[in-house]
């Protein structure tokens, strides 16, 4: 059974810096491409960030360029989201995803 488990989240303040971690197991993902996406309160959800197997590869929203970086590690079935400069508009949860398969969300909340 393929389970995503999301881990890292909190309570940060603007200008702060998170790091989430998405520990996957039950299946190979080594060869898949994977993901974050993210759901403010009220809102849809939302593509973050990207990466491919291999981690050359890498695809960011234009609303955390530059301030987000994704990174993986296919010995330990894991993919991180490096979340720097964090503004109030990032509070939402996050989702890890290959796949079909979706983590349950970590929430992240960026307030004074």
């Amino acid at each position: 059974q393929v389970q995503l488990v999301e881990s890292g989240g909190g309570l940060v303040q603007p200008g702060g810096s998170l790091r989430l971690s998405c520990a996957a197991s039950g299946g190979v993902f080594s060869s898949y491409y994977m993901s974050w996406v993210r759901q403010a309160p009220g809102k849809e959800r939302e593509f973050v960030a990207g990466i491919s197997w291999s981690g050359g590869s890498t695809n960011f929203a234009d609303s955390v360029k530059g301030r987000f970086t994704i990174s993986r590690d296919n010995a330990k079935n894991t993919v991180y989201l490096q979340m720097n400069s964090l503004k109030p508009e990032d509070t939402a949860v996050y989702y890890c995803t290959v796949g079909k398969y979706w983590g349950q969300g970590t929430q992240v909340t960026v307030s004074s």
